[in-house]
């Protein structure tokens, strides 16, 4: 689902274009590494959904939530599923070798924190920090965030299947405490980040808008359980957009 990539994508990009700024006072980078970006961050992102849907089948056919997924309804075979692991993985691979030498020799370790999220719930509630460690420190707590908050709607579910989620082990209440605290920090990162960029007042004002829409998140998803997939999709999804747009504003 390439609209999962809004998550990453917008942060990505952040870095591409400060790192460039930095290095030149010009936050552009080129078209060649825009695509090559666009096309790490994709494959990254296909590899790691791959992943987890082909090692849940056997916990998506029990959860009514999930048991409707190609995935497990046999809309999708188990050999395109690999198929579609091993193209995404090769892909990222190659789209690394062509950015520099050191994005190469990091594509597998990246790889295998992608994969290890799906396993990680297995035995361990720091699953949803595997989800976002790869993509940094502030997006890591702004991920793990809002990945309790959408964990919320499988609590009972896990508790009776022995999976190791957040919500599961310490319920509702204190997860949203948790997922709170873990914003909090995530917002901290962002503040540090433009603050050691040396940025200005449009970085100050995305950092803003950022934690303003991360508490109207929470007090969708505090007010009623079932505007999760609003608040996981439709206010990250903004929020990351509106930051990348006043960071290109900040750096053009």
């Amino acid at each position: 689902m390439f609209k999962h990539s809004v998550f990453s994508l917008p942060f990505i990009f952040i870095a591409m274009l400060v790192a460039s700024y930095l290095d030149s006072g010009s936050g552009w980078f080129g078209w060649r590494l825009l695509i090559l970006g666009a096309l790490a961050a994709v494959t990254a992102r296909n590899f790691a959904m791959g992943v987890n849907r082909y090692l849940d089948r056997d916990v998506d056919i029990l959860n009514p939530r999930t048991k409707g997924r190609p995935s497990v309804d046999g809309r999708v075979s188990n050999a395109q599923m690999l198929g579609f692991i091993c193209i995404n993985a090769i892909a990222f691979v190659l789209v690394a070798y062509f950015v520099n030498t050191l994005a190469f020799q990091l594509s597998l370790p990246i790889l295998a924190v992608l994969g290890a999220y799906t396993l990680f719930k297995r035995f361990s509630a720091l699953a949803h920090l595997i989800l976002g460690v790869s993509l940094g420190l502030g997006v890591m707590f702004w991920v793990a965030g809002f990945d309790l908050l959408y964990s919320l709607q499988d609590m009972e579910f896990d508790k009776a299947n022995n999976l190791h989620s957040i919500p599961s082990k310490f319920g509702a209440e204190k997860t949203m405490w948790i997922a709170r605290s873990f914003h909090v920090v995530a917002v901290g990162f962002w503040t540090a980040f433009v603050m050691k960029a040396g940025l200005g007042i449009w970085a100050d004002i995305a950092v803003l808008f950022s934690a303003m829409m991360l508490t109207y998140e929470h007090y969708l998803v505090n007010k009623d359980f079932t505007k999760i997939d609003k608040a996981f999709f439709t206010v990250n999804g903004y929020l990351g957009f509106v930051f990348i747009l006043l960071i290109i504003v900040e750096v053009a």
